[in-house]
């Protein structure tokens, strides 16, 4: 559709409703130009690959949270493939992502490297490695290019590009129970995703709290709740061992909480009011968008 340029400012000045309509229509075209050449082949290729190969390699370069989230997918496929993970470091981020623990880039090497004993402690996989240009069957930051608003289900999002659907209720990732570390109440609130109508304010005397996210996270939090304690995790697997002893998990959409997902430990998820790409599912799990509902899952979970 290509319209005239000052009948474009006519209707943008006397026609907004049909100036309106022709934004969209015009973005609508772009998209769809932009699927049928870009996106589609790729989704097809993917099947293809997935219908004639017997292993299969994957490329993630994250966030933490969308790889943990794209392992459901993974661990099904890995029924009747050989499934190798790569993850990518050092990836720049397009936008700027306040607070952000890699800074510019998704996932920087140490972060990396905190990561992959836990990933390597799955079963499903094969192997994990830092990805060095090898030769990939499926990249999965391509949930990010596809044009569709990403604010669903996180794990969905690797659902329509596999064409491989799970029941969301069973457990996807593997922990033992932390040795000395146990019977805790985890607490993490990451700067990120806040729901700024609710505070922790009703805990500043609990007992049993312990942080296991950053040393400033758990400053931040400290102000409203004075008996909370903090433990500085060597990685991410003994991270995962702590959550899976743990009485139960509270915290917002962080990384932490995409482990007590995936480990499906009993929850309680803050939820983001602009961002509702992560829920709980299954039993034990709540998350609450109102002060007097935080409390009575709380004490739910705290009896």
């Amino acid at each position: 559709m290509s319209i005239n340029p000052v009948l474009k400012l006519l209707y943008k000045i006397f026609k907004k409703k049909k100036y309106q309509e022709f934004k969209y229509r015009k973005a609508l075209e772009g998209r769809i130009k932009y699927y049928d050449s870009t996106i589609y082949e790729k989704i097809v290729e993917i099947q293809r690959v997935i219908e004639n190969k017997k292993e299969l390699s994957f490329l993630h370069s994250g966030h933490l949270g969308d790889i943990i989230y794209s392992f459901p997918v993974i661990k099904e496929l890995s029924k009747n493939h050989k499934c190798n993970l790569y993850i990518q470091a050092n990836k720049p981020m397009p936008l700027v992502y306040h607070n952000h623990p890699s800074g510019k880039v998704f996932l920087d090497k140490r972060t990396v490297d905190l990561a992959i004993p836990l990933f390597k402690n799955q079963n499903f996989l094969n192997s994990v490695n830092i990805y060095n240009d090898e030769k990939i069957d499926i990249n999965l930051d391509i949930f990010r290019d596809v044009p569709i608003n990403v604010r669903f289900h996180s794990i969905r999002w690797y659902f329509h590009i596999t064409g491989t659907h799970v029941n969301m209720e069973n457990s996807f990732l593997s922990a033992k129970p932390h040795n000395a570390i146990q019977n805790k109440i985890i607490l993490v609130r990451s700067p990120r995703y806040r729901n700024e109508y609710i505070n922790y304010n009703f805990l500043k005397n609990t007992k049993n709290l312990l942080c296991i996210g950053l040393k400033s996270e758990f400053e931040n939090i400290k102000k409203e709740v004075h008996d909370l304690e903090f433990y500085d995790c060597k990685d991410f697997l003994e991270m995962a061992e702590i959550i899976k002893a743990s009485k139960f998990f509270l915290g917002n959409l962080c990384f932490p909480y995409s482990i007590a997902e995936g480990l499906k430990v009993p929850r309680l998820l803050e939820a983001n009011p602009d961002f509702p790409v992560v829920y709980p599912i299954g039993s034990n799990a709540f998350d609450f968008y109102h002060q007097n509902h935080f409390e009575k899952f709380f004490h739910i979970l705290n009896r």
